[in-house]
């Protein structure tokens, strides 16, 4: 007799009741927790993260950890150097080891990290969130997910822990790299094009950090969040409603950080009242790995883990991970009545359904491999992150020196020059994992940016020099830079970042910056090499923005590369070659001095610069959206199809974008909304819909948004949501800064609450002129 919750044919929801009904208290718990294999004498060199040890409480075996089932396998991939074949044999049999060894027979649900790639021996390693952010194109950013979810799936994989939806609040912070910038909507376009992506490929979607962590007081990983319900309601939220609502992602992580004094972790406000009751939210929240553990051992919001344990769980948090503890020691709570069995049930429940849904709970469900021998970095991989690598280079300025042609010599100098590293985030395998190993390479085919450049410049006379590291302060090798640099005719001089975890980088988590100078002393280095006179391209990859104000007017040329990954190289030499046109915009802004942060272009009127009333100047050198083309593009023609809209009603606004030069481009055209008069401050200006649109030379396109009333809403002074009559002025162009065109409208009628069903998204239409 097949038991109800293995039969496909009845209804999940019963079959998870019926499932439910049938398990004692420690299975269910057992449901809500995950184990991670310890590492072991593998070569490895340290911890992956800070008092790991100390945080790894739970089972040290899997046998020992699975005695009543288990909910999550954590990282059987992304732990150790193994190989596609050999991790999904490991999987399997761990599985098939659950399954055999417990009294209901119920596999795990395997996650990975998957942010710039499956976090794997051997995988693609795809440009980082900021560069994706670059590309203004959600459409690419599916693309991509898809391909990274079919990946994960093809070795057992069921859920992937991204992407990052913090929207960017101080550059300085170490996990930039990983956002998708400093503007809530396109975070919430971008991100949830990359949930629709992965979960087509049937792998859950995992949005984090839920939420403010990216708000932290000075830019310090796990920092408190001095941050108020408006700001947190008009430009935090707003992008995980956008993946929830229209991404459809099946499971949250919560943030480390409290917010005004409360943990995320424990915050049942956040968890269920915004996340579920509001949002309709139906998946599964799981923790961020030690966050129940960290409301006993750094919040001090619970004296033991058990009330850990039970505050997470009341809150909204249905599985603890990496692995269980906390959860594990909720029957005292039960037994005692301090913990109603009914608040496990219904974690429990949410699990059970996902697991239904990936058909976890059959018969026979399918533990092995669909393809253990998959090409984890295939060809049709690889061209995709070439595509988005090209697409997210953005070009800041130039002075007609670009693109290169005829060069006879060529310098190219600087710490990021030489070392295929820099090119990659903090959660790709190589620097991950790798960089803990020694002699193990990156894992993957990837070339340094002198790999590439003498490639794509065979006719040159290239010489290299390091000139200084990334961050130690070893000026030993300037002099020997600037030689070189003096003796070329041109000079292209390479700075920025190594990505890595918790201070052993200079981006990446836990490797924040006190200000934004460039790291180490590449200043220095910079200084040296434009002293010179030759005629120098200033790169830039790095994980964050940093101030360039002091070398802009010096340099022929500037590019900001936001570790572009695998084929990154590759996408820096053809934007400077000219054989790629450079597309990429600017998702943040790049500060022209290295103090007075934080700072945003989505600020309200004295958040931007007050002549005379202070002297420091926020004003971006170049600001968000901002990006360069070697054609040149044109707008005219702004018709707004209304001068006045009710407070439910909308209006088209349309521009005309040409192509006014000699060679094919891309131009990501913008619209920014202004509101002119409001119960509360509001920003100068938010982006209020983006296209990236394709023209030929000499080729016009008509570009329509669709914007909706709901699209001016903000949280007004009683703390609801609101459509407020009066006076928006609509403005279009390249960058937040470079608007030519501009139009007024009315939204007329009484004050609307928006309600948590408003229209979230400008619809964008495109055609030929």
């Amino acid at each position: 007799m097949v038991e109800t919750w293995h039969d496909p044919a009845v209804s999940i929801s019963d079959r998870v009741a019926a499932l439910l009904a049938e398990m004692t208290l420690e299975e269910k718990l057992a449901q809500l927790g995950g184990f991670w294999a310890p590492q072991g004498e593998d070569g490895g060199d340290g911890e992956v993260a800070p008092m790991e040890d100390a945080m790894n409480a739970g089972p040290q075996t899997l046998e020992a950890a699975s005695v009543h089932g288990l909910g999550h396998i954590t990282r059987a991939f992304g732990t150790l150097p193994v190989g596609a074949a050999e991790g999904a044999a490991a999987l399997e049999a761990m599985q098939r080891g659950i399954v055999a060894r417990t009294r209901l027979g119920i596999p795990a649900i395997a996650h990975e990290e998957c942010l710039t790639g499956f976090t794997t021996l051997g995988a693609t390693v795809y440009p980082t969130a900021l560069a994706w952010a670059a590309t203004f194109d959600p459409a690419l950013v599916g693309r991509m997910a898809a391909r990274i979810g079919a990946d994960m799936r093809a070795v057992g994989v069921h859920q992937g822990l991204a992407p990052v939806l913090d929207v960017v609040r101080d550059y300085r912070w170490g996990r930039v790299e990983e956002t998708l910038g400093e503007d809530p909507y396109l975070v919430g376009s971008l991100a949830s094009a990359y949930v629709a992506g992965l979960q087509e490929s049937g792998i859950v979607a995992t949005l984090k950090h839920f939420a403010g962590y990216s708000a932290s007081r000075g830019a310090r990983n796990h920092a408190p969040v001095p941050m108020g319900p408006r700001e947190f309601a008009d430009v935090i939220l707003p992008p995980f409603e956008m993946a929830v609502r229209e991404g459809g992602a099946r499971s949250v992580m919560n943030s480390y950080s409290d917010v005004d004094g409360v943990p995320a972790a424990a915050n049942r406000e956040l968890l269920t009242g915004v996340l579920r009751d509001r949002w309709g939210f139906t998946g599964t929240v799981v923790s961020d790995y030690w966050a129940v553990a960290f409301l006993d051992m750094m919040h001090r919001t619970a004296a033991t883990r058990a009330d850990s344990g039970a505050q997470a769980i009341t809150a909204g948090i249905d599985v603890e991970l990496p692995t269980i503890d906390a959860y594990a020691r909720l029957t005292e709570k039960v037994a005692s009545g301090e913990l109603d069995e009914s608040v496990v049930d219904l974690a429990v429940r949410r699990v059970l359904t996902q697991k239904a849904e990936l058909g976890l709970l059959d018969a026979e469900p399918a533990l092995a491999a669909p393809d253990a021998a998959v090409d984890l970095d295939g060809p049709a991989n690889r061209a995709l992150a070439a595509e988005i690598a090209e697409k997210s280079v953005v070009l800041l300025d130039h002075d007609g020196l670009l693109p290169l042609a005829g060069v006879g010599s060529l310098a190219l100098v600087g710490p990021t020059a030489d070392d295929a590293r820099t090119l990659m985030g903090c959660y790709s395998f190589p620097n991950h994992v790798l960089s803990r190993y020694d002699e193990r390479g990156t894992g993957i085919a990837i070339d340094s940016l002198r790999d590439a450049l003498a490639a794509e410049f065979p006719q040159a006379a290239l010489v290299y020099e390091q000139g200084v590291p990334i961050r130690e302060t070893d000026r030993s090798g300037i002099a020997a830079a600037a030689a070189a640099a003096a003796a070329a005719e041109v000079c292209v001089l390479a700075v920025g970042d190594l990505a890595s975890l918790f201070g052993r980088g200079t981006s990446g988590e836990g490797c924040d910056a006190a200000d934004l100078r460039l790291p180490g002393v590449q200043h220095d280095l910079v200084e040296a090499v434009l002293a010179t006179g030759t005629p120098t391209v200033l790169v830039v990859v790095s994980g964050r923005p940093y101030a360039l104000g002091d070398y802009a007017d010096r340099c022929a040329a500037l590019v900001q590369a936001f570790l572009p990954g695998e084929e990154g190289a590759q996408a820096i030499a053809g934007v400077l070659s000219g054989r790629i046109n450079p597309s990429g915009h600017l998702p943040v802004g790049v500060p022209r001095s290295p103090g007075g942060q934080p700072g945003t272009y989505l600020a309200p009127p004295l958040g931007q610069y007050s002549e005379g009333v202070s002297n420091i100047d926020p004003t971006p050198l170049y600001p968000f959206g901002h990006g360069r083309s070697y054609t040149e593009f044109a707008y005219s023609g702004l018709e707004l199809s209304a001068d006045a809209i009710g407070a439910d009603g909308e209006l088209e606004v349309a521009v005309t974008v040409a192509n006014t030069g000699d060679r094919p481009g891309e131009d990501v055209v913008q619209l920014y909304l202004t509101d002119e008069v409001a119960q509360v401050t509001r920003p100068v200006r938010e982006l209020a819909g983006f296209a990236r649109v394709a023209l030929e030379a000499g080729q016009a396109k008509r570009v329509a948004f669709r914007v909706h009333a709901d699209r001016t809403s903000f949280t007004g002074r009683d703390g609801v949501r609101i459509v407020e009559p009066g006076g928006f002025t609509v403005a279009v162009g390249r960058s937040s800064a470079d608007l030519p065109l501009s139009a007024r409208f009315t939204v007329t009628g009484a004050v609307r609450p928006a309600g948590d069903r408003r229209v979230l998204t400008t619809g964008v239409q495109i055609t030929e002129q």
